[in-house]
């Protein structure tokens, strides 16, 4: 048969056509990449609070797309708020090569961030991620990380308004704190408002339970003394004992998410934690599907909320004003 037959002809191009098709149907009888999920969690494996937020986050990556044991797998490290195990966790996850890790606080964050320069990270509930050198901006990240700030510096001035508008005899307010755990970012804030409130203002370090149950029968001892507890992970992790102890003592207190009024705590004002994890969600897929998270921006905090809980006003004595009611996004009976 010559060069130029024309059934030569026909024959390369159905051959080549058949070619071109062989790798299509290799690639479609392949099973799908499952890609690897890290997270650093800074809570008990068996908090409930925990597990309705990963929930959540579960729940908005299947609707993404992403199924478990089809094509995404988890690894955990619930390190609690112990500073050795965040460290250890953080260097676990790195070495188990992931895709992406999720990380929740600015002390995991600052482990995962020593532990790799390469793999993705989605941080949450992070105070001043460019001050604590995570991002080179909210707007361009420029690294490895991005992810969700819960800063907003006017919240710590409403902290001590609500409290005060419920408690009108306060005088003196307590703010609770891990000094290894909290990063300080409503400081400023704090300070400037108690003066205008007619309140003053004292930094409560607490390192322990002991020290945390010290810390709230000495703010109950005083007259006109309430309680602000800020947001960090020794305060969340014990946020319990926290709760039973100013209900014990009788003392007003404001906490900054809402887990603690749930919780049994007076009220609570913070940014909704639920939605956060919702809106990680989608930043990790997107990750997953390709984009660089340098270039994905940091995002400020978009929904919050302020919960009551009529039944522990009614237990310290304390009734709430149709104003703050009416402000309420939720109020426990």
């Amino acid at each position: 048969m010559s060069p130029d037959h024309p059934h030569r002809r026909d024959f390369i191009t159905l051959l080549g056509g058949a070619t071109a098709a062989w790798p299509l149907a290799a690639r479609a009888q392949q099973p799908e990449r499952v890609r690897h999920v890290g997270l650093l969690m800074p809570f008990a494996e068996n908090d409930p609070e925990a597990q309705r937020r990963l929930t959540v986050f579960r729940q908005m990556l299947v609707t993404l797309g992403w199924i478990e044991s089809r094509n995404v797998r988890f690894d955990y490290r619930w390190v609690a708020a112990d500073l050795n195990r965040i460290r250890t966790g953080a260097q676990e996850l790195v070495g188990m090569t992931p895709d992406i890790v999720v990380v929740e606080s600015t002390p995991a964050t600052a482990a995962l961030q020593q532990a790799t320069r390469s793999v993705p990270i989605v941080f949450l509930q992070t105070g001043d991620p460019v001050g604590f050198g995570f991002v080179a901006s909210m707007a361009h990240p420029g690294g490895n990380l991005t992810g969700f700030t819960n800063f907003v510096p006017s919240m710590g001035g409403k902290w001590l308004e609500v409290l005060k508008e419920i408690s009108p005899r306060l005088a003196r307010v307590g703010a609770v704190f891990d000094p290894r755990t909290h990063t300080g970012q409503f400081w400023r804030t704090l300070e400037t408002a108690a003066p205008s409130l007619k309140l003053e203002l004292a930094k409560v370090p607490v390192h322990d339970v002991a020290e945390l149950e010290r810390a709230i029968e000495g703010l109950a001892r005083e007259a006109g003394g309430g309680l602000l507890v800020m947001p960090d992970a020794f305060t969340v992790s014990n946020r319990e004992l926290i709760v039973a102890l100013t209900a014990r003592h009788h003392l007003p207190a404001i906490y900054p998410f809402g887990s603690f009024a749930k919780g049994g705590g007076l009220v609570s004002y913070g940014i909704d934690s639920i939605d956060v994890y919702r809106r990680a969600a989608a930043y990790v897929d997107r990750i997953l599907r390709g984009a660089n998270p340098g270039e994905l921006p940091v995002e400020a905090p978009t929904k919050f909320e302020l919960i009551v809980n009529l039944k522990t006003a009614s237990a310290l004595g304390l009734e709430i004003p149709p104003t703050v009611l009416t402000l309420a996004d939720q109020v426990i009976e």
